[in-house]
């Protein structure tokens, strides 16, 4: 393990292993040679999965993790266990990484799953703050949109 500290002074501790993430051996649903898949221990929706590597030599190593989070997305929306998902990674500190050991997110999505459905378009550009928006009928006037992003701007610069 390395532990860094970096330029915003945040310790950031690298991981050797996927064995040395908090990831509970009861949350694991599937094991094969190369990929570890396990229950999300903090879950967004019911069935969020983490698909892990197990060992990361090569880009081929967390780019399997995506295929296979994929055919599983696609298995549970023929299996009708959701409607549809959301793929991802947090690759690094500034984009929301916690466990610094690759691994990817398999999000179930469901009808009605989101309370804003402004939120719906846009999907994972959601992630940063009042950036998802894309097209002027989902957030009203651009004037007010401006203004939106202003107060928001300030705010998280306090």
């Amino acid at each position: 393990m390395v532990i860094q500290v970096n330029e915003r002074n945040i310790m950031v501790k690298y991981l050797d292993s996927y064995k040395d993430a908090p990831w509970s051996d009861d949350n694991i649903v599937h094991e094969g040679p190369n990929v570890i898949i396990y229950k999300d221990g903090f879950p967004v929706t019911e069935g969020h999965l983490l698909f892990v590597p197990k060992i990361v030599e090569c880009r081929r190593d967390i780019t399997r993790c995506f295929e296979i989070a994929y055919e599983w997305g696609v298995q549970g929306v023929c299996d009708y266990k959701w409607t549809a998902f959301n793929i991802g990674i947090n690759n690094g500190v500034e984009a929301g990484q916690s466990i610094m050991w690759p691994h990817v997110h398999l999000i179930p999505r469901r009808k009605g799953d989101v309370k804003d459905p402004k939120r719906l378009k846009g999907g994972v550009r959601h992630v940063v703050p009042l950036k998802g928006y894309y097209d002027e009928e989902m957030y009203g006037e651009e004037a007010d949109w401006k203004e939106s992003y202003r107060k928001y701007a300030m705010y998280s610069q306090s």
